[in-house]
């Protein structure tokens, strides 16, 4: 990714979960991968920095107190100037209408809790190697 001086930018992922230790493991998780990290513990504030960052990937938790849950921020990021961005569901509700409510809010992937680290890193990597692909 190049800006439109030349400059190679690193892609952004924006990291959106209230609970501290699941943001730290997933922080850990991508530390050493091309990703900038940004992180957000809720929706309202995840909305926030997607319009100042402008990041390539979200992880985004669905269940987040607030005005903003991971679903509604989901459908407002997808119907929004920044619908490129890929928006992965990370979530423990694993029922069929709670995946179809992901799918229909626009999200790119649905991924349970509990998760592995390697299948996550592995999804990631798909969704940056396809927008990758489509961007060219």
């Amino acid at each position: 990714m190049t800006d439109t001086v030349g400059v190679t930018k690193r892609p952004k992922m924006l990291i959106v979960d209230d609970n501290f230790d699941m943001r730290d493991l997933i922080t850990m998780t991508f530390s050493s991968s091309i990703f900038d990290l940004l992180e957000a513990e809720n929706g309202q504030d995840a909305l926030k920095i997607i319009v100042k960052e402008q990041p390539d990937i979200i992880l985004l938790d669905v269940m987040m107190p607030g005005e903003v849950d991971g679903i509604d921020a989901c459908r407002i990021i997808k119907t929004s100037v920044y619908k490129e961005c890929c928006v992965i569901l990370l979530t423990a509700k694993g029922q069929k209408d709670d995946f179809q409510k992901g799918l229909d809010a626009g999200a790119d992937a649905y991924v349970t809790k509990p998760f592995s680290p390697v299948a996550l890193i592995e999804i990631v990597n798909t969704m940056w190697a396809q927008k990758q692909q489509a961007s060219t």
